[in-house]
């Protein structure tokens, strides 16, 4: 682990199977190859991979951005398993990632020396349909008949799957001799084993009972996985229920799968990763996290690292709330700042218990007798420092910011209203669209165009929380594209496609937004508008400290997109004034010399006031405040479309 405060850092997304392909030796097209169109483009689902993030690490720094969140390295397995959401078995990598020179370890090994940090995908919540491998992994009902021989191949005993290796008999790597059997085996407690369902496939087969993995069949054992289907999205069982069939739900307040779970992510910290992104936080108890999941965390990190280096690891949850609202639709156990602070009251030693006292408790007291907190906020124009005591130890993607991101007031209006609910929305996670959603949860790919991309990035990237881009949004790569749509279409025109021809030759980046040389493709997106504001922007927050881990304050500030932000710690102290796409007027303000990191203007304020003007759509203006020992950096970069005089 790099360490170091993760505010510091800008974060890029990368779906690695979707970015690009450093090895042709690894790709893989799987069952749904031909049918979802993939085929006919010569673009197999498993394409890009650790070789091609090694190759591309110059052009991410490049870029600007020293994180890098990467999409589940686990071996995965279903029908269409790329982006890594299907964990089969928790205690290898992918093998369709990996390539000889290019193993996960060098990666993080590669990234590290570089500067960058990664941030692994992890998922807690569910396992592929076929279960997880070392814990329980179900047997189907099968039958090499003449409607499901091209189905259930023929069991090889010294064969193992691993996503990647050929089965010599079926010519599969995409292998499913080890998972059925006709004769009903030892031991299976799926009900009615065989028995025709009175249902039919697609293609019109029979489908029979226990056939396929499903929660109500009695196939997984209800002390690992759930038993149900999620009925109430804002209710109790979707903490404790299956979200879809390729998802199998783990019991997670069982102690064979909570330790199974830890220790199969202890790894990736003894590989040496940076931080967590956990999948579906939201359905997983709150209380489950406190007490099991993120104490283990800690003490692992602990233990490697020393009590202060271990607070460098950036845990940020997914706690999908797709509303406008500040608390999803009313329900404070599905909202996403709930999940940032420690429990308040005392529960039962079960664990499935006090999922459920905790759910009461909290559903009870409601919206309006939930913690808050200050430490996202100044006090005036001084910093304080903020209270971690009753922090649980997992950060939340800003889900408010993300649903109003429709254009960038919007997102600075309201997102900002759930701020004194989070724990520190400093920490937040904040972005624009991503593999799953755009804004208001949109099918769709952001498609505001480039202005509306430079004003976002320019909110993003000055205001508080730590900026997130999804592969390609810095040439809107794929605008206005469905996301998703599952094996339905081909990969290439989804959000989803490879995007490897826009980066292909070759680029030497010396420092973060700095490239000293490029050429081929990935010097003409390099050299594109939007590229080049996102460059800039990030070596003016890099320069910044106020930018990037700073407290905020409207307070005395006029203007639709402005605010003042300060952070003080140690020897460092740094106050800055911004305004986004337009004038803003700042009073009660410090006296003192204020430049302007976008043009390198001064102003002298003698009587608290100061004015900005950022003339445009995404210009923007940073005044910082020389203050003892902390000169303002001056003008940061050169003039772009975007940012200028």
């Amino acid at each position: 682990m790099l360490g170091g405060d993760p505010r510091k850092d800008a974060i890029y997304f990368v779906m690695t199977a979707r970015f690009y392909d450093g090895d042709t030796a690894n790709n893989r097209g799987g069952s749904q190859h031909t049918k979802s169109g993939n085929a006919a483009n010569n673009d197999p689902m498993f394409r890009g991979d650790f070789s091609g993030l090694i190759q591309k690490l110059d052009y991410i720094k490049g870029l600007g951005f020293s994180a890098i969140w990467i999409t589940p390295v686990v071996l995965n397995r279903s029908d269409y398993d790329y982006h890594g959401y299907h964990g089969y078995d928790f205690f290898r990598i992918d093998a369709r990632l990996e390539s000889p020179g290019a193993s996960y370890q060098n990666l993080i090994d590669t990234a590290h020396a570089k500067g960058l940090k990664i941030y692994q995908d992890v998922v807690y919540n569910h396992s592929s349909r076929w279960g997880a491998k070392g814990l329980f992994t179900p047997t189907v009902y099968g039958v090499r008949d003449s409607q499901w021989s091209w189905y259930y191949d023929v069991p090889n005993p010294s064969f193992t799957y691993d996503g990647l290796a050929v089965e010599p008999g079926s010519g599969k790597s995409y292998y499913t001799g080890d998972l059925w059997s006709t004769p009903e085996p030892a031991g299976n407690t799926c009900r009615n084993w065989g028995v025709f369902s009175g249902f039919y496939s697609a293609e019109g087969y029979k489908v029979y009972n226990c056939q396929w993995p499903s929660p109500t069949s009695g196939m997984f054992p209800s002390n690992l996985y759930h038993q149900c289907w999620i009925g109430n999205w804002e209710g109790e069982d979707a903490r404790s229920c299956w979200l879809h069939e390729d998802l199998a739900d783990f019991n997670t307040e069982n102690p064979a799968v909570q330790q199974y779970l830890i220790d199969a992510y202890n790894r990736f910290i003894d590989m040496g990763v940076d931080g967590f992104r956990i999948d579906t936080a939201v359905h997983i108890p709150r209380v489950t996290w406190n007490r099991r999941f993120l104490p283990a965390l800690e003490q692992k990190l602990i233990s490697k690292y020393g009590a202060a280096k271990a607070k460098d690891f950036y845990v940020f949850g997914e706690v999908a709330a797709f509303v406008n609202d500040k608390w999803n639709r009313g329900s404070v156990n599905h909202s996403a700042q709930f999940f940032t602070w420690k429990e308040r009251a005392t529960y039962s030693a079960d664990d499935v218990t006090a999922a459920i006292e905790q759910f009461n408790y909290e559903n009870n007291l409601g919206t309006g007798n939930q913690p808050t907190s200050t430490n996202a906020f100044l006090q005036g124009n001084v910093y304080h420092a903020p209270d971690h005591t009753r922090f649980s130890g997992m950060n939340i993607i800003d889900m408010r910011m993300h649903m109003n991101f429709g254009d960038a007031p919007n997102a600075f209006n309201n997102g900002k209203d759930s701020d004194d609910s989070v724990n520190d929305a400093t920490y937040n996670v904040v972005y624009v669209d991503s593999h799953d959603y755009g804004p208001n949860k949109s099918s769709t790919r952001y498609a505001g165009g480039a202005d509306a991309w430079a004003e976002n990035m320019s909110l993003m990237w000055t205001f508080r929380g730590v900026p997130t881009l999804y592969y390609g949004s810095e040439i809107e790569f794929q605008a206005g594209k469905q996301i998703d749509c599952g094996p339905s279409c081909p990969l290439a025109n989804t959000g989803r496609a490879y995007y490897g021809a826009n980066v292909e030759g070759s680029v030497t980046a010396p420092d973060f937004g700095v490239v000293s040389s490029a050429s081929g493709a990935v010097a003409t997106t390099l050299n594109k508008p939007l590229v080049k504001h996102l460059q800039r922007l990030n070596q003016i927050r890099r320069a910044v400290p106020a930018l990037q881990m700073g407290q905020y304050s409207t307070e005395g500030v006029s203007g639709q997109m402005a605010y003042k932000r300060r952070y003080t710690s140690g020897t460092v102290d740094s106050f800055a004034l911004v305004a986004v796409s337009g004038s803003a007027t700042f009073t009660g303000i410090p006296n003192g010399v204020y430049t302007d990191a976008v043009t390198g203007a001064s102003i002298t304020v003698t009587n608290g006031t100061l004015t900005a003007t950022a003339s445009g759509k995404g210009n923007l203006r940073v005044y910082v405040l020389a203050l003892p020992n902390n000169p303002a950096p001056g003008k940061i970069g050169a003039d772009t479309a975007y940012l200028h005089p």
